[in-house]
């Protein structure tokens, strides 16, 4: 295990106090197109999760990040952005208070916080329901956090890190990192936390690509390789560590090039074709896939820069 400072957050990269990763990355709900506070324009990037659904389906893609329709989040999509935004509180504390008891009593303030601010969360009940035993459902997850690593002994660098790198190819990287760890001898290990219940050959595929994608941000920020990616399971409290080397990450590059550029192509002719697969079960677009009867809305082509807002692809994650 890389060893963790006990230094002050400090970084070269862009940092943000939102929590979360939208409902693509399987853990957190809806904040690609909501939390992020106004900012000046950004061009198109590719995010882990994007490039992630294109690979699974263009047609998702391109409802997603182009026609931008609205996804009503599930009940473990919301129960994992609340877990997030409770453990980025949490180290915001001093390490002494970084205990069990605090943690819990953070969540209730934190649940109502984001539905102050995501009212539409609360769509996720059914008129009448009691969240309690939802909200009981997260303090589990809490619970399987303490029993993987102990945060009082943690400095983290950076939580909820906004990474953005251009590569020599021209193509933008964007994504955030749940936690940046930085040891006194420089070491970077990259931590995300997991939630969700995909199914674990299909969830740690994607996973492993989507940490993948955050060491080779890195790597071009700091001219550094990730020393470890580390994947925290909180449901199942397993914990699985990766170590990269620049040349896979390298070829993971030119992995990114190839989906962007056919991502561009798709864009210039509107051809987002649909991929029939085991993870359309859980797609709420189905009614607009031809795969099943449905149909595709008019295609509104490639997003233009738009000086007032921010696109799907400027905030993906």
């Amino acid at each position: 295990m890389v060893p963790v400072p006990g230094t002050a957050p400090t970084s070269t990269d862009t940092t943000t106090a939102e929590s979360g990763t939208d409902p693509a990355g399987t853990d957190q709900a809806g904040t690609d197109q909501a939390t992020a506070p106004r900012q000046a324009r950004r061009r198109p990037a590719l995010s882990p999760s994007r490039a992630g659904d294109f690979k699974q389906c263009p047609l998702l893609y391109r409802l997603r990040a182009v026609d931008r329709l609205p996804e009503t989040p599930t009940k473990a999509q919301v129960r994992g952005t609340v877990v997030h935004a409770v453990l980025e509180r949490l180290f915001g504390l001093p390490a002494g208070e970084r205990v069990p008891a605090v943690a819990h009593d953070l969540l209730s303030p934190t649940w109502d916080a984001l539905l102050a601010e995501r009212p539409e969360f609360g769509q996720i009940f059914a008129e009448g329901e009691d969240p309690g035993e939802w909200l009981a459902s997260a303090s589990k997850l809490i619970d399987g956090y303490f029993e993987l690593e102990d945060p009082r002994r943690l400095q983290p660098q950076a939580c909820e890190l906004l990474v953005e790198t251009e590569l020599p190819s021209g193509v933008l990287l964007r994504g955030y990192i749940d936690r940046l760890d930085v040891a006194p001898t420089g070491e970077i290990r990259v931590v995300d936390y997991k939630t969700g219940a995909a199914p674990r050959e299909i969830g740690e595929a994607k996973a492993l690509f989507q940490m993948k994608f955050y060491a080779l941000a890195v790597w071009r920020l700091r001219g550094e390789v990730p020393r470890q990616l580390r994947l925290m399971y909180l449901a199942d409290r397993q914990s699985l560590a990766y170590t990269p080397d620049e040349a896979e990450l390298a070829r993971f590059e030119r992995t990114l090039e190839a989906i962007w550029e056919a991502i561009l192509r798709a864009g210039r002719t509107g051809d987002f074709r649909p991929n029939r697969g085991r993870l359309c079960d859980w797609c709420s677009y189905q009614q607009h896939c031809p795969e099943f009867g449905g149909t595709p809305p008019e295609y509104p082509g490639w997003p233009e820069p738009d000086p007032g807002e921010e696109s799907a692809l400027d905030r993906a994650d």
